[in-house]
């Protein structure tokens, strides 16, 4: 018969106090969280249970910084195989999980069908960490008939798109009469319905038609992007803001073939500042009130701003016929070089070769522009507003724009244009009527509805 040693016996007795001893914890455990739970107090830290590494619990919700890949959702990324499903999959498991990061890695090059990526079942603070370049089809029939956008975000909360990728939506096939593609061109990306949305980093470029739209959003943050397109590439907007409020727009170059800013109804609280501009349009409000429409765009800040070779400099443009109001508009500190007109107040916009005369029109009050200085090519400055809404409380001070060349100096133009020159302009700007109106200018009832 098999004797234990002394050694076996102790081995045996460890071994169950280790089994005792754990299930004594684990039962002591739960009763500890059942009395903390039912007493109301505060569980010491012994008796929680440690959360996995990565995550943590807040309101009955996992937060995490999970990664999902396109890759590990079969992306190829060679620009040619098509990435769309890929894309979608990840979306929808990013989604899921707050704080969580979709990642389209660099040294790759997805080729992306039109999409919409939908926050409305997301949870918060997602982020699209572009590294890598997406590429958009060049035949026509993805596009059907036509769509409005290309890649599409609505209905997010707290999102953010960051990286050093490229979007580029090989515009090139669009902006020619080959007639191939849609008349319907879209917009390479788009925001729809969202708040707290951040864009930086990133390049859009090569725009179908405009480069990056916001409609419907608030709390907007955009910096540190590049737009990039030919000065001859049509409708082109650098970015499109409409009916989005809080918005800051800074350290951004822009290149593009129509308005690098455009500041469409529905509009305020926007900050734009430290951005080039050029080529393009310049930075625009309007245009407004097209088809007799009422428009209100209201707190605009436009400063610290550099112009290159573009149609205009700040421009407010309204159509006849439409209601409503631009109000508390101020353009400070702006650099031209060579841009056609550099200041510009247009309430007979027509972008048709002609356009009904109308009465009524977008009511403009409140502009400022301060230290704007550089260089002409056609004309300094032009006021034309209208005769029943004339332009009230126009100020401008130190002013100072040359022509470009001697040959083509021009004097400034205004019409019912009514405000004040706070100091000496170059040139002198003699034709902005003093007062507050004309006499004869009929007010407006829809002025003060916005």
């Amino acid at each position: 018969m098999n004797r234990f040693n002394l050694k076996d016996l102790t081995l045996i007795l460890f071994i169950a106090f280790s089994v005792w001893s754990s299930s004594f914890e684990n039962c002591c455990a739960r009763e500890g969280r059942q009395y903390w739970r039912q007493s109301g107090k505060a569980a010491p830290a012994s008796v929680l249970v440690k959360k996995p590494k990565g995550y943590n619990h807040a309101g009955g919700r996992m937060l995490s910084s999970a990664i999902f890949n396109v890759l590990d959702y079969g992306a190829k990324g060679d620009g040619q195989t098509d990435d769309t499903k890929a894309f979608e999959a990840a979306w929808a498991a990013a989604c899921k999980v707050e704080a969580s990061t979709m990642v389209v890695p660099s040294g790759s090059v997805f080729f992306v069908l039109p999409i919409t990526f939908s926050g409305a079942s997301c949870e918060q603070n997602i982020v699209f960490q572009l590294d890598g370049k997406i590429i958009a089809p060049t035949s026509s029939q993805p596009w059907g008939s036509g769509l409005l956008q290309w890649l599409e975000f609505t209905n997010l909360k707290g999102f953010t798109i960051k990286g050093k990728g490229i979007i580029d939506g090989q515009g090139s096939v669009w902006w020619g009469d080959s007639g191939n593609m849609p008349s319907t061109k879209p917009t390479a990306l788009r925001f729809y319905g969202s708040d707290g949305v951040t864009v930086t980093g990133i390049t859009i470029q090569n725009s179908q038609q405009t480069h990056l739209k916001f409609d419907s959003c608030k709390t907007i943050q955009v910096y540190d992007i590049n737009v990039a397109s030919p000065g001859d590439s049509p409708n082109t907007d650098g970015i499109h803001l409409q009916n989005s409020q809080d918005v800051v727009i800074y350290s951004t170059t822009l290149a593009c073939g129509d308005d690098c800013v455009s500041i469409q109804t529905g509009c305020s609280n926007v900050y734009i500042h430290n951005v080039n501009c050029g080529p393009g349009h310049g930075i625009s409000i309007g245009s407004l009130g097209k088809d007799n429409t009422k428009a209100c765009v209201s707190n605009v800040t436009v400063r610290d701003i550099k112009m290159q070779n573009t149609m205009t400099g700040v421009r407010i443009k309204t159509w006849q016929g439409g209601s409503g109001s631009v109000q508390g508009i101020m353009f400070s500190n702006i650099q031209v070089s060579e841009v056609e007109t550099p200041i510009m107040i247009d309430q007979y916009y027509c972008d048709k070769s002609k356009c009904q005369n109308e009465s009524s029109a977008v009511a403009v009050s409140g502009i400022d522009y301060v230290n704007i200085q550089g260089t002409y090519k056609v004309k300094p400055v032009h006021f034309a507003c209208s005769d029943n809404v004339p332009c009230t409380g126009v100020s401008l001070a130190t002013i100072n724009l040359e022509a470009a060349q001697k040959s083509q100096s021009s004097d400034p133009f205004c019409w019912e244009a009514y405000g004040e020159l706070r100091t000496t302009t170059v040139p002198p700007i003699d034709c902005l009527q003093t007062g507050k109106s004309s006499p004869i200018a009929k007010a407006q009832p829809t002025v003060d509805s916005c």
